[in-house]
Order: C-alpha cells, then structure tokens, then sequence
C-alpha cells in the first residue's frame, strides 16, 4: 500500500458506509526513527460515524501521516547539505592558501639555496685564493730567506775579506816599520 492509498481506500469505502481509521501513530514513529521513506502502515477497521471533512482535517491527516515533517525533515537536511557544502569549501580554500604557502616557502627556500650555493662559491674562491696567497706568502718568505743566507754569506765573505785586508794592511805596517827602524 502506497503513502496515498490511504486517500483511495477511504473514499472507496465511503460508498459502503463505513470509514476506516488509519493507525497513524506507527507511520510517525517510523518517520521520527528513520529518514528512509516509511513502510505501509497498519490499518485498523473500526465502524465510527462519518468524519466531515474540513480544511483544517486535511492538514491533520497530512501532519498525521507525517508529510509536515518529512518537509521539515527535508528542510533540515537541505540545510545540512549546504553547511557541509559551506563547510568542504571552507576547507578547500583553506586547502588552497596552505598549497600557496607552500610554494611561497618552496620559491624562498630555493632563493635561499641560490644564494647560499653562491656564498659557498665565494668561500671555495676565497679559500683558494687563501691558498694562493699563502703558497705566494711561502715562496717570497723562501725567497726572503734565500736573499738573507745570500746576504749572511755575503757578509761572511766580505768580513774574511776584510780580515785578510786588515792582516796584509798589518803586514805591510810592520814591514815599513821594520825597514824604518833599521834604515
């Protein structure tokens, strides 16, 4: 039995005389239990007086059957639809600036590396040009220290020299006072 053949049977019996009331008491508890569209309810025949019908009589079968709140129900559920739509949103542009953060921090860690590769550069440059400059340092204290044996040598040679300069200058003194002395 279909959610409206409810209606059909009713008006069907009609024709004979007797109403049939609907239990609607179980087609609301399964509504409030579950979200899923409701199962045939249960139908209990009992002889009462017509009912006449009104205005406000079907809003109370409607919001007997349920209709009223499935409609809130749906209602609801729209609008957890759209908090969860708000919601996956929020995330991804929150998803977005973190992915743009990265590549901000990727571009500057790689402009740091460039520039830390090119201070490496320097400092190897500089550390051969150290080394340059202390194989120069060496070769000219070398040098420095050839000139000065040179020098030292020089001055050895100069001071044997002046000796045998002095000696002959002594000799021929004492020649010329000897011959002095005994003329």
């Amino acid at each position: 039995m279909g959610l409206f053949d409810v209606f059909k049977d009713k008006d069907d019996e009609d024709d004979k005389g007797g109403t049939e009331e609907i239990n609607f008491e179980s087609f609301q508890n399964k509504d409030n239990s579950s979200e899923a569209d409701p199962e045939p309810q249960q139908e209990t025949t009992s002889y009462s007086p017509p009912a006449e019908e009104s205005p406000s009589y079907s809003s109370q079968t409607a919001s007997q059957i349920g209709i009223e709140a499935l409609m809130d129900k749906r209602v609801k559920l729209e609008e957890a639809i759209d908090y969860v739509g708000l919601m996956i949103k929020n995330l991804k542009d929150k998803r977005t600036k973190l992915v743009k953060n990265i590549e901000d921090e990727s571009v500057d860690i790689r402009n740091l590396k460039e520039k830390l590769t090119k201070i490496n550069q320097f400092i190897q440059e500089e550390n051969e040009g150290l080394q340059q400059l202390t194989s120069k340092r060496s070769q000219v204290e070398k040098d420095a220290d050839d000139v000065g044996n040179i020098v030292y040598g020089l001055r050895d040679k100069i001071t044997e020299i002046d000796k045998v300069v002095a000696d002959e200058a002594s000799r021929i003194k004492s020649f010329k006072d000897s011959r002095s002395g005994s003329s």
